[in-house]
C-alpha cells in the first residue's frame, strides 16, 4: 500500500488556506476529539499516528436498503425510514431505567422509535430534526415501532440526496471501540489529510491500468482515482460506483508493487548470477530418452525441451517443475542430471526424507545400469567412516550423481556442481543458493512438486521463479476410486481388503498419530532434521480429543488390532516416523518385494513411495488431514495398470469444514482443481504456513478474490521492467520507493548474494 509521506505540493487545497488542527505524524491523542483515553483504546488497534488511520481499512462496507414508505413496512423486514423529529420525549422511571421515544413524520406517515436506557438519544434526536433510521420495525398497536434502530442525522442541505442512503464502512472492532468512533475518526482525518499523501502512480499508469481493468470486466472508468480521492472513498463512500473504483485501486496498487518486486528480482538475478551453460545437442538429448524403459508424455517432452534450452543460458535456471501425483516429474528431472553430467558436471537430488532419498537413489542406479554415470549416497543412517569416503568421492569428481536429503547435502564440498533438483520443497531461495554456490557460480535449480498450485499462489509467492507444469499421466495407469466411508462400512471394507489380496493386491493403512503424540511434523521430515515445516499439517488435537481419538487414531494400537484380530491370516506390518532409518528401510523392501500384505503406516509413506502393485488405501482419522495431504496419500495407490480404491474414515463428529473438504477429495482426482479448492477454504496464509509464505502478508487484496487484478497488475509490471529495468524514470521514482520499503529486503532486491 501506499506509505504515508507528507506533502503539500500535490495537495489540492489552496496553499494560502489555514495550515489543518494536525497533520500526519501527529500522535492520535492530539487529533481534535480524540484524547488520550480514547487514543489508548485505538492503540489496541495498531492506530498510534494520524497517518495510521488513513490506511486502516474497512473490513467491509454496507449498503442500506431504499427508503421505505409506512404502508409498505413488513415485520422481520429490515427498513429504511427517513423522516423528521415532530415528538421526543425522555421517561425516568427509577435511577439507571430510562425509555427515551421520538415519533419520526413523512410524507408517507409516522413511525415510532424507542431506545431503553440510553438517555443520550435524547440530545440527539431534538425536534424538527431530518433523521435516517434503519432496523427491522413491528406493530405496536396501530403504529410501526422500531426498537434500537441505526440512525444518523441528516443536514438540511442533505435532504434533497437523503433517499440515497449512505454506505456505511464497517472496521475491525477491539475491546472499548465503538463502530461509530472509527467511522468519525477515519472521516475527520481523511477530509484532512488525505491530500498530503504522495502519488506513487503516475497518471499515465493509472489510465493504464483502468484500460487493462476494463478488458477484464473491472470497469473503474477512464482511470484509477487519485491516492487523495481513493482513501477519502474508501472510508466514506459516495456511491457504490465510486467505492469500487477506490478499492479496485489500493488492491491493484498493492499487488502491482509486489508484482514489480518480483519482476525487479527475476531482472535482478538474470544479470546479476552466473551458472554453467550446459549444452544439449540432438544426439545427446536422444541417447538420454532412450535409457528410460518407457515412452515419454507430450508433457515430458515439452518440458525436457525448455529445461535443455535453459541450461544452455549463462545465467541459472530457477524453474519450478509442478504435476499431479504419478504424472512423472522425476523423469523429467533426471533427464536434467543426465545432461548436467554428460556435460562434465555433477548434480545432486535432494529429497526431504531418507526414504525418499534412497528411492530416488535405487530409481537412478536401475536407469544408469551399464553406464559409467556413478551415483552416490549422502543419508543420516550412513555410517562415519562411509560418509566420510562418500564426501571425498564427491569433491574429487568420483560420483556424478548425489542424493540425499536437503539438511546432508548443503555445505559439502563438490567437485563441478552444475545442477541442484530439489523435490517437495516448494521455496528454494537466495539464502540458500549461496550455501551451494563454488567459486563464484552458482548452480541451476530445478523444484519439483506434487502438489499443484493455485494460479494467484504461483503468481505471487513463486513469481520470480519460472513454472512448468505436467497435467498428462504415463500411459495404463489405472483409475482411483475413492470413498467417504458412512456408519457400518469397516467390516464390509474389511472384507474388500481380503479380496484384493488374495488377487495379489497390497494395502495400505493410514494413521495420523504415532503413540499418544502427534507425528505431523516428524512424519514430514522424517526425523532428517531438515528443519521443513509441513506445508500441510495435521490440526492439531487437544489432550480430551486425543484421548477420545487414540483407539481410531494411534497407528500402534491400529496395527496392535489389525494384525492380531482382523487380518490374523495376512502379513500385516507395522511403519512409522520414530522407526530408524535401516528399520524403515527395510519395512519398504519388503513392501516393494511383495513380502508384506497390509501396512500399516503414518504419512511417511506420503511423498514419493513407488509400489505399484498397492492398490488399496484407508485413511483412518481423515478428517484430520488437509486436502493436499489426503491428495498425496491417494497418490501411492495410482503407481501401476490396476484400478486403486481409496476409503477415508472420519472419528468423531465432523465439523462443516470438515465434511466440505472431504466431499471435495471424493469428488475429484484432479490435483489442480483440489489446490484451487484447498485455497478457497483455506487461504494463502494457512495453504503455505508462516515459514513458507515469504511475503508480508497483504493489506487489502484477497488472492482468491482479486485473481483478475493480480493477472493484470503482473501483466503491467513485467510491461514496465522489461522497458525500464531500474525504473529510473522520474514518474516512477516514487513508485519504485514504495517497492524497495515493502520487499527489498525480503527479496534481496540490490543484494549481491
Amino acid at each position: 500500500m501506499t506509505e504515508p509521506t507528507p506533502q503539500s505540493s500535490l495537495s489540492d487545497s489552496d496553499p494560502a488556506e489555514k495550515k489543518p488542527d494536525f497533520e500526519l505524524m501527529t500522535p492520535l491523542q492530539f487529533v481534535p476529539g480524540v484524547g488520550s483515553a480514547r487514543a489508548e483504546r485505538f492503540r489496541k488497534l495498531g492506530l498510534r499516528k494520524a497517518q495510521d488511520v488513513l490506511f486502516f481499512f474497512p473490513r467491509e462496507h454496507q449498503f442500506p436498503p431504499p427508503p421505505t414508505r409506512v404502508d409498505d413496512l413488513h415485520e422481520g423486514k429490515s427498513a429504511t425510514f427517513i423522516g423528521k423529529v415532530i415528538d421526543a420525549e425522555l421517561v425516568s422511571r427509577t435511577p439507571g431505567k430510562s425509555i427515551f421515544a421520538a415519533i419520526i413524520e413523512n410524507e408517507s406517515g409516522v413511525v415510532r422509535i424507542v431506545f431503553f436506557n440510553q438517555p443520550f438519544r435524547a440530545e440527539q434526536l431534538t425536534l424538527d430534526r431530518l433523521v435516517r433510521l434503519s432496523g427491522n420495525p413491528k406493530l405496536a398497536g396501530l403504529r410501526w415501532e422500531f426498537t434500537h434502530p441505526k440512525y444518523e442525522i441528516i443536514d438540511s442541505e442533505e435532504a434533497d440526496d437523503a433517499g440515497t442512503g449512505s454506505i456505511e464502512s464497517v472496521y475491525p472492532l477491539t475491546e472499548g471501540v465503538k463502530e461509530y468512533e472509527l467511522r468519525r475518526l477515519t472521516k475527520q482525518v481523511s477530509e484532512v489529510l488525505a491530500d498530503e499523501i504522495k502519488e506513487v502512480m503516475p497518471a499515465e499508469l493509472r489510465k493504464a491500468a483502468a484500460k487493462a481493468l476494463g478488458r477484464v470486466d473491472l470497469n473503474v472508468g477512464d482511470s484509477l482515482p487519485s491516492i487523495a480521492t481513493t482513501l477519502r472513498h474508501i472510508h466514506c463512500p459516495p456511491s457504490a460506483e465510486a467505492l469500487t473504483a477506490a478499492r479496485t485501486r489500493l488492491i491493484f496498487q498493492e499487488l502491482l508493487v509486489m508484482q514489480l518486486a518480483l519482476a525487479m528480482r527475476r531482472q535482478s538475478l538474470t544479470g546479476r548470477l552466473r551458472a554453467t551453460p550446459l549444452d544439449c545437442s540432438a544426439q545427446i538429448k536422444q541417447r538420454i530418452i532412450r535409457r528410460f524403459p518407457f515412452e515419454l508424455t507430450g508433457d515430458q517432452l515439452r518440458v525436457i525441451e525448455t529445461i535443455a534450452g535453459e541450461l544452455q543460458r549463462q545465467f541459472p535456471m530457477n524453474r519450478l517443475l509442478q504435476g499431479d501425483v504419478g504424472s512423472g516429474k522425476t523423469v523429467v528431472a533426471i533427464f536434467a542430471m543426465m545432461l548436467t553430467v554428460a556435460c562434465g558436471h555433477q548434480a545432486t537430488l535432494m529429497a526431504p526424507t531418507e526414504v525418499l532419498a534412497r528411492q530416488h537413489f535405487a530409481t537412478l542406479q536401475k536407469i544408469l545400469a551399464g553406464s559409467k554415470v556413478t551415483v552416490g549416497l549422502l543419508c543420516g543412517s550412513l555410517g562415519a567412516a562411509e560418509r566420510r569416503e562418500t564426501l571425498q568421492q564427491i569433491a574429487s569428481g568420483e560420483i556424478d550423481l548425489i542424493v540425499g536429503t536437503q539438511a546432508l547435502v548443503f555445505d559439502i564440498q563438490f567437485h563441478s556442481l552444475a545442477l541442484c533438483v530439489i523435490d517437495e520443497q516448494h521455496k528454494f531461495g537466495v539464502g540458500q543458493r549461496v550455501r551451494l554456490r563454488q567459486g563464484g557460480v552458482d548452480p541451476h535449480c530445478l523444484v519439483m512438486s506434487a502438489t499443484p498450485i493455485p494460479r494467484s499462489i504461483a503468481m505471487t509467492q513463486f513469481g520470480d521463479v519460472d513454472l512448468s507444469t505436467i497435467r498428462d499421466k504415463p500411459a495404463g495407469r489405472g483409475e482411483v476410486h475413492t470413498y467417504l466411508a458412512v456408519d457400518g462400512w469397516k467390516d464390509r471394507w474389511w472384507d474388500f481388503i481380503r479380496q484384493r489380496v488374495a488377487e495379489g493386491r497390497q494395502v495400505y493403512i493410514v494413521a495420523p498419530r504415532v503413540g499418544d503424540q502427534d507425528m505431523g511434523n516428524e512424519d514430514r521430515g522424517g526425523g532428517e532434521g531438515t528443519g521443513k515445516e509441513p506445508a500441510d499439517p495435521i490440526v492439531e488435537l487437544s489432550d480430551d480429543e486425543a484421548v477420545a481419538a487414540e483407539d481410531i487414531t494411534s497407528v500402534s494400537r491400529t496395527y496392535e488390532h489389525l494384525s492380531k484380530e482382523v487380518f490374523k491370516e495376512l502379513r500385516v506390518e507395522l511403519l512409522h516416523g520414530r522407526m530408524k532409518a535401516d528399520a524403515k528401510q527395510a519395512v519398504m523392501d519388503r513392501f516393494a518385494e511383495g513380502d508384506i500384505d497390509v501396512l500399516v503406516t503414518t504419512t511417511v509413506i506420503e511423498v514419493g513411495v513407488d509400489v505399484a502393485n498397492a492398490t488399496v488405501m484407508t485413511i483412518l482419522g481423515g478428517n484430520r488431514f488437509g486436502l493436499a495431504q489426503l491428495h498425496q496419500l491417494r497418490g501411492r495407490v495410482s503407481r501401476g495398470v490396476h484400478a486403486g480404491h481409496v476409503c477415508v474414515f472420519t472419528d468423531g463428529e465432523r465439523s462443516p469444514e470438515e465434511s466440505e473438504r472431504l466431499k471435495v477429495f471424493e469428488s475429484t482426482n484432479d490435483g489442480f482443481e483440489l489446490a484451487e479448492a484447498d485455497f478457497r477454504l483455506r487461504g494463502p496464509g494457512d495453504l503455505l504456513g508462516k515459514k513458507q509464505s515469504g511475503l508480508p502478508p497483504l493489506r487489502i487484496a484477497d488472492l482468491s478474490r482479486d485473481i483478475e487484478i493480480l493477472q493484470v497488475a503482473r501483466k503491467l509490471a513485467q510491461e514496465l521492467i522489461d522497458e525500464d529495468p531500474a525504473m529510473e524514470d522520474e514518474s516512477l521514482t516514487l513508485l519504485k520507493e514504495q517497492v524497495l520499503r515493502r520487499y527489498g529486503e525480503r527479496l534481496h532486491l540490490g543484494d549481491g548474494a
